[in-house]
């Protein structure tokens, strides 16, 4: 279920003209704390990907720096900057849908969760309703070229 509202999140991007990119941070009792979509051109911050955005909300709404125990679901392998931030604010556990062979930053790159003094390693999902999530980006490129 969560994995189908970051895909909503992605769509409702896509819409906005962002790249369809979208988050959920579930809480440890299951319940859904906080979603964004990518905000990059709309808020002209390139760093105002979906899984920041859903990490910030879900630590004010917690009323915690960390999110010990929660889980980001999210529809494409997070970056390097996301897989950092996801290691400073703890997280469980992270779910994504599309593998990014370019920009990824957890099964690609860096592979920020496998660095020498890596703080935190989150456990990692990935491939989760892959299909939908790369068609969405491809749909979404394909147009733009």
């Amino acid at each position: 279920m969560s994995m189908h509202i970051a895909l909503e999140e992605a769509r409702r991007a896509a819409a906005r003209q962002e790249v369809p990119v979208g988050a959920v941070v579930v809480a440890p009792d299951g319940r859904i704390v906080s979603q964004a979509g990518n905000r990059t051109e709309a808020l002209n911050d390139a760093s105002a990907h979906a899984e920041l955005l859903a990490m910030r909300e879900a630590a004010r709404s917690l009323r915690s720096p960390r999110l010990a125990g929660c889980d980001l679901f999210v529809t494409l392998e997070p970056c390097p900057m996301c897989a950092a931030a996801a290691v400073h604010f703890r997280i469980r556990r992270v779910i994504f849908g599309a593998y990014d062979i370019k920009g990824g930053g957890i099964e690609h790159g860096p592979r920020i969760f496998q660095a020498p003094g890596c703080l935190h390693l989150p456990e990692v999902i990935g491939g989760v309703q892959e299909t939908e999530a790369a068609a969405l980006l491809k749909s979404f490129f394909a147009a733009r070229r």
